[in-house]
């Protein structure tokens, strides 16, 4: 089992390739992999067959999975792409895992 800095939902920059720039939110995570499918970033063209009876088919644009190492998280405080920490935080006599800005200025924790 590997793991993946990213989680499902998070804000996410990409920091290299054809797509660099470019911010989207993670769809989905794939850590077997060390994959993840962020929005709106690296389309490719796929060809659908209609399924139905008077359904259309063509050619769609869809995302494709890409690098998790690829991919920098944005500080949801500061709004800068950062690397992510981790720290242990006692809630409600709990200990709780979070990740932590890198930035020396921010340390912002966020779930």
């Amino acid at each position: 089992m590997s793991k993946v800095h990213v989680k499902t939902g998070d804000q996410v920059v990409v920091i290299n390739g054809k797509d660099r720039g470019a911010r989207g939110k993670v769809l989905q995570v794939s850590p077997k992999e060390g994959k993840v499918i962020v929005e709106k970033v690296n389309l490719v063209s796929k060809h659908v067959k209609p399924r139905k009876m008077g359904e259309p088919g063509g050619i769609i644009e869809a995302e494709s999975a890409l690098y998790a190492s690829k991919v920098q998280l944005i500080c949801p405080k500061c709004g800068r792409p950062t690397r992510v920490g981790h720290e242990i935080v006692e809630e409600k006599g709990k200990k709780k895992k979070m990740r932590v800005c890198k930035k020396k200025d921010c340390g912002a924790k966020f779930e």
